[in-house]
This record gives C-alpha cells, structure tokens and sequence, in this order.
C-alpha cells in the first residue's frame, strides 16, 4: 500500500507519525511523510523534520520525506489524488466532555474531501 501521513507538529501528529511508521513496517508498505504548516503547532518545520528522521531511524525504516506548502488540507488531498496514494494518514481528534470526538480543521477537511480512504490516528 502507498501511504500518505500528514504531519504539522502537534501532539497528535507525532503520535500518528510513531504509529504509522510502525504500523507501516510491519504491513511492508511505502511511506511518504508530508510535513504541512501548521500555524496552531509551536514546532518548526525543520524541528518536525528532525523528529521524523529520527523516528524513521529508530525504527530502522525508510520512507520519504517532504514539505508541503499552502493550505495543509487542500494540499494533503490534492497530493494524495495527483500521486495515486492508496490512503491518508492523520492525527488528530480529541474527546469532549460529552464524549464527542473534536476534530481540528486540517483534519475535517482531509475527511470530508479526500478521493481516497482517510485513516485518523488517536
């Protein structure tokens, strides 16, 4: 499977980056990591580079690494449908108070106009 993993440094997408490159070693598939600008992260996009090299060394797995430019969401869709990626991988989404999950805006958007099968990574 060729898999796309969205990353814009929050919490939940450095969780979705551990679980993905793992989940990802075990099935065999390709990975590409796509490095978005997220103006809610207090990360750089080179710090989020640095951590997703080292996870990738870690784990002993090569995959591809990339900066994404623009609207994280649009870009993320576009580049999944132009290159032919089989699935999209995301972090993202918090439990309310209520118990309804929270999605935040890069990640609604993914859902809601992907062309392919979008997994959200908890």
């Amino acid at each position: 499977m060729n898999l796309l993993l969205g990353i814009g440094g929050s919490e939940d997408s450095i969780r979705a980056l551990e679980k993905t490159v793992e989940r990802a070693k075990t099935a065999g598939d390709e990975l590409t990591v796509a490095i978005v600008d997220n103006p809610e992260s207090d990360r750089t996009p080179e710090g989020i580079e640095t951590r997703v090299r080292d996870t990738l060394e870690d784990a002993d797995f090569s995959a591809t690494v990339r900066h994404v430019s623009g609207d994280p969401g649009s870009e993320l869709v576009d580049l999944a449908e132009r290159e032919g990626f089989d699935q999209i991988a995301l972090g993202g989404g918090q439990r309310s108070p209520m118990g309804k999950i929270q999605l935040g805006h890069i990640a609604e958007f993914v859902l809601l106009n992907s062309p392919v099968t979008v997994t959200l990574v908890r």
